[in-house]
């Protein structure tokens, strides 16, 4: 017991002769300084992506604010031709140009005459587009593409 002893006392001693060694502290330090330099790069490479994640969404948004904009632009020049001031009028107060006769159906007749129309087929082709992974539905859309048949997505 007392040769295990002095065999871990001469070790340690052995060790902190080592540790004294200016290479081996320069060593050391030098790996020191090289894991902080990384910790420091892999840091600054993160908060460059979520600043760039962010700016995307944010350009993202800008954009779709200016397709609004311009929507609503287009929407005011709509409201100020003759063609929507003759829609309104004739919707609102019930107008029509000299010469027409305006006719009014009862809402009732009007629903009797009417057809449902469900297509099943496509109700069916939607829902099993629905089930399919998203990558399978594109893979579909591009061989509809290429082989140029028509988008049964819609």
């Amino acid at each position: 017991m007392h040769q295990k002893i002095k065999q871990y006392q001469e070790k340690i001693e052995q060790y902190t002769g080592q540790l004294q060694d200016v290479r081996v502290i320069g060593m050391l330090s030098f790996v020191a300084i090289v894991l902080l330099i990384s910790w420091s790069g892999v840091r600054a490479i993160d908060t460059n992506y979520g600043l760039q994640k962010q700016i995307s969404r944010l350009e993202q948004q800008n954009r779709v604010q200016e397709l609004s904009n311009n929507n609503l632009k287009l929407q005011n020049q709509y409201f100020t031709t003759d063609q929507y001031l003759e829609l309104a009028a004739r919707q609102t107060f019930g107008l029509a140009k000299a010469g027409e006769k305006e006719l009014i159906v009862p809402a009732s007749v009007a629903l009797a005459h009417t057809v449902d129309v469900t297509n099943t087929e496509q109700e069916q082709t939607a829902s099993t587009k629905a089930k399919q992974p998203a990558y399978q539905r594109n893979f579909q859309a591009w061989m509809n593409f290429f082989l140029h048949r028509p988008n049964l997505q819609d």
